[in-house]
């Protein structure tokens, strides 16, 4: 790892990083207004980091805009070298245990119906700073009671140990991106191993049926439309609930280049299969990113899916209501 952390991921004289030109489709909010400077002030006094602003999401605009963010944790470098991240990376400081404390505030003083919590991988500890989830988890429910609470988990090297101590703190939504597909794994996350994204979600599934397991994939990578079905019934047979697709967009020359731009019917297509396959919900487009429309998602789901696991005719009822909320 570097001494100095960094983001750039791959050579530009080793590779074509021309950008494509942009569709008329994508078309991303400025951050700006009093709300959003609201919340910019409220993460440094409290020394806090947000994928958001690390990851350069195009959605930050529209998100701060109405007052949610997405808090990343275990500080803001990354032990790894994802091709597609724009968080920087190298060797990490020691965990900060007052973190959750503070984030547990800021949900509080943001009022937030539901919060979305991720963090950076942090593989040179065992437990991938699981502990550090655990601890937000609680800290919230104790701060504002009510507050549903989402965490975008590391694989934590697929460790049922780590995930334990994650899934033992009852959050409303575990979430882990799969990211690609599995031909392009290695290219585009080299440290990571798809198997440890499948022991991850069907492991969260196997410890506590009644949480709302989510998954996300990028698309415009050089995945074929087929490759990307086909990780989406892997995901839907380790038990995933949730699903969100969204483009690849290059965060700079140094990054991974984007291989296209998949069209509004592919996204639509994507959508339907999604459903078709047994996903309770799916969000597909352009800009769609893990946490875009959660608190829409569990608000609508979390009563259904508690009694999804109540037998058969539990679960023709839930598809009846699903339906409906999808007309």
């Amino acid at each position: 790892m570097p001494a100095i952390p960094t983001r750039e991921r791959v050579n530009p004289e080793s590779v074509n990083t021309t950008p494509l030109r942009r569709p008329e489709w994508i078309k991303v909010r400025a951050p700006a207004g009093e709300t959003y400077e609201r919340l910019q002030t409220l993460m440094r006094a409290k020394a806090l980091h947000t994928v958001c602003e690390e990851a350069m999401c195009p959605n930050m605009g529209e998100c701060w805009g109405s007052g949610t963010a997405t808090f990343l944790m275990l500080g803001d470098v990354c032990t790894r070298t994802c091709g597609f991240c724009d968080i920087k990376h190298g060797r990490p400081e020691a965990l900060d245990w007052l973190e959750p404390e503070r984030v547990a505030q800021a949900v509080k003083s943001m009022n937030l119906k539901h919060a979305v919590i991720t963090s950076v991988n942090r593989d040179e500890r065992r437990d991938g700073g699981a502990p550090i989830f655990a601890m937000v988890i609680r800290r919230i429910r104790e701060a504002l009671p009510g507050c549903s609470v989402e965490v975008l988990i590391p694989d934590f090297k697929g460790s049922l140990e780590a995930l334990k101590i994650v899934m033992d703190a009852r959050p409303e939504i575990l979430n882990h991106n799969v990211e690609t597909v599995p031909r392009l794994f290695k290219q585009v996350q080299p440290q990571d191993k798809y198997e440890w994204a499948a022991a991850t979600l069907s492991n969260a599934r196997k410890l506590d049926p009644k949480v709302l397991v989510k998954s996300g994939i990028m698309v415009g990578l050089g995945e074929t439309l087929d490759e990307v079905k086909a990780v989406m019934r892997d995901q839907r047979s380790w038990g995933v609930d949730i699903l969100t697709v969204g483009q690849y967009l290059q965060p700079s020359k140094k990054h991974l280049p984007m291989a296209r731009y998949y069209t509004l019917e592919e996204f639509k297509e994507i959508r339907e299969y999604g459903r078709e396959i047994g996903f309770k919900w799916v969000e597909a487009a352009p800009l769609v990113r893990s946490s875009y429309h959660a608190a829409e998602q569990v608000r609508a789901l979390s009563a259904l899916h508690r009694e999804w696991y109540g037998g058969d005719d539990s679960r023709q009822r839930v598809m009846e209501e699903l339906q409906k909320s999808r007309a």
